[in-house]
């Protein structure tokens, strides 16, 4: 049987640090940095980290809203869209994520667009 995403990845602390590099490339971004200024940055961390971990094939502990509902008044541009995958790809990198892993992160987040840019 084949490691899972979540195993590959390294685990729970692994996608922790990832997702926490994540925000912080996001709040230091000036395409979408406003989007996160008001948000509690340790809150933030953690919801990513858990919808990653859950996303990736880990234990099930996200408990957010679905991809729809969250950003479904929030107008988000295809640009800002891609400045996040942008973001998440620097994160992986920084990580030393492997390519094959890296390529399946970006399809999954890549596959969300149309739940998450404005139509």
């Amino acid at each position: 049987m084949s490691a899972t995403l979540f195993e590959r990845l390294g685990g729970t602390d692994a996608i922790t640090r990832i997702s926490s590099d994540i925000v912080d490339l996001h709040r230091q971004n000036p395409l979408i940095s406003t989007r996160f200024g008001a948000s509690d940055p340790t809150v933030l961390k953690a919801t990513v980290a858990e919808f990653f971990i859950t996303g990736t094939g880990g234990p099930p502990c996200y408990k957010g809203a679905d991809m729809k509902s969250a950003h479904a008044h929030m107008n988000i541009d295809h640009a800002e869209f891609m400045a996040v995958l942008d973001d998440a790809l620097k994160a992986m990198q920084h990580n030393n994520v492997g390519q094959r892993e890296m390529e399946e992160v970006l399809f999954i987040l890549y596959s969300m667009r149309g739940d998450i840019i404005r139509t």
